[in-house]
């Protein structure tokens, strides 16, 4: 992957941590004995998917300076993404994720990102503005919005594209990182007038714009200056609407085997539609398709699909 910020086709910024995922499923996790660790992160993970799928990419956060960031230097490396905008910070450790394992549809998630996560410390002052210029798209998370001085950095950097270019916000509203859903809304809302796409699952639309409605949350994102809204619905599938274009696709049917992550499967492969100029629904049956290749697996960052997978596994669905 070029390091030359210029040649980025996707830049995301936000979240990062290790996954402790255990190997045991329908087990508690007070009784799991056995872990694998994986590198994590709703914009980390996206990064990821992007360069499965061929994309350049890199990712704005920040670690402890321990051995788990020093791992997350390491994994980037490993799954072709650049770590050159990931910086340290003293005092701060980096952050793990614990989760338990019920198939199809029950997978409890602990955060422990104390006393604070070092990637809600991403500071205006040390952005890299010429790679969020450059970049053909910047993906940033509503989870960055959640705290100074990262909410101010995000702000700083989605302004900073202009409307004319591919940025993305990923509402990504996890309820324990905020002090009230009403506030997770105001700061995402604050923020929209910057954004070209805005992507979100029920639970994370019903924070930003007050409904669970697809189709009215949909509309209302459009309103507030988006030109793409992207409504993630799980087993009733994917709803997305431009300002005269309303593309509805069904889910496909998998095994789960763990639903986290695949979000950003669904993400990264939704920069990659995008950035290749597909049509719409094209673009939302690849990103869907992805989505769902990540369940069938237990891990996320790993578990992302490659290009040839996604398109073997479409042609199977529609055999």
């Amino acid at each position: 992957m070029a390091s030359d910020p210029a040649r980025l086709d996707v830049l995301t910024m936000g979240r990062v941590g290790v996954d402790i995922y255990p190997l045991q499923a329908e087990v508690a996790l007070e009784d799991v004995t056995t872990f694998a660790k994986y590198l994590g992160g709703s914009a980390t993970n996206v990064a990821v998917a992007a360069a499965r799928l061929g994309r350049s990419a890199a990712v704005i956060t920040r670690t402890g300076n321990d051995p788990f960031g020093r791992f997350v230097h390491h994994a980037l490396k490993g799954y072709g993404v650049s770590d050159q905008f990931v910086t340290g910070v003293p005092g701060l450790p980096t952050p793990v994720t614990f989760c338990e394992i019920f198939p199809p549809d029950h997978f409890p998630i602990w955060f422990y990102r104390y006393p604070k996560a070092p990637d809600l410390e991403i500071r205006t002052d040390e952005l890299p503005a010429e790679a969020i210029g450059s970049a053909r798209l910047l993906w940033a998370t509503g989870t960055g919005l959640s705290q100074e001085p990262s909410r101010s950095a995000h702000a700083a950097a989605l302004a900073a594209r202009g409307t004319n270019r591919l940025t993305v916000l990923d509402l990504d509203y996890r309820p324990s990182f905020w002090p009230s859903p009403e506030e997770a809304g105001r700061q995402m809302r604050a923020v929209l007038p910057y954004v070209t796409a805005a992507v979100g699952n029920l639970d994370e639309c019903e924070a930003a714009v007050g409904t669970r409605d697809p189709r009215m949350a949909a509309a209302r994102l459009l309103e507030l200056g988006v030109t793409l809204a992207v409504v993630k619905q799980g087993p009733l599938g994917v709803l997305a609407a431009e300002k005269d274009r309303l593309v509805e696709v069904a889910p496909l049917p998998v095994e789960v085997v763990n639903g986290i992550g695949a979000g950003d499967g669904f993400g990264g492969a939704l920069c990659h539609g995008l950035l290749a100029g597909w049509p719409l629904e094209r673009t939302v049956r690849f990103a869907n398709a992805a989505g769902a290749i990540v369940t069938t697996r237990l891990e996320c960052s790993s578990a992302m699909p490659t290009t040839a997978e996604v398109e073997e596994f479409l042609g199977a669905a529609h055999a």
